[in-house]
């Protein structure tokens, strides 16, 4: 990999949509809540952060996490999101290891992913199984007919972090 990991800032704002709304996996109201997040992490609200990758000044991907409320030491991973043109190289492992390793350092306990079950998000299920993730739940129809949520946990108190590399 390529890039720099470092803050996600206000210029961003524009790249990150475009980003998120190129990956062809996500539908309009998706990216405009990635939009959302960033905006409100960036005015302050610590349940949301993020974490970029950068080809010089260019945004190539990013991770977007928080805590999960009302639980001990739960966070949520919101969003991965890579480039089309640049997945497989290891950015994503990257993104990952590091939102991992952040969590670690604040006495996180679990991460829990949510991702779909349609057929062009299997990429995305795999991502996440070849880093140890755990299938924990399956609820059919979540999303919509046909498209359900699938729920991945990993235990952070075992320090089994992300590889970095696929």
């Amino acid at each position: 990999m390529s890039c720099s990991l470092r803050p996600v800032g206000r210029a961003h704002r524009a790249p990150l949509e475009r980003l998120t709304r190129a990956t062809g996996l996500f539908r309009e109201e998706e990216v405009a809540t990635a939009v959302e997040l960033l905006e409100e992490s960036l005015a302050g609200d610590d349940d949301y952060r993020f974490v970029g990758a950068f080809e010089g000044d260019h945004l190539v991907g990013y991770a977007c996490w928080g805590p999960t409320p009302g639980t001990a030491a739960t966070y949520d991973l919101y969003w991965i999101v890579v480039d089309r043109e640049r997945q497989g190289r290891g950015i994503g492992s990257a993104l990952l290891a590091d939102v991992e390793q952040r969590l670690m350092t604040h006495d996180a306990r679990l991460i829990v992913v949510e991702t779909s079950s349609r057929g062009d998000y299997a990429p995305t299920r795999g991502f996440y199984e070849a880093r140890g993730y755990t299938r924990a739940a399956t609820v059919p129809g979540y999303y919509a007919p046909g498209d359900d949520l699938v729920i991945y946990t990993k235990d952070l108190t075992t320090g089994n972090l992300a590889r970095t590399t696929p």
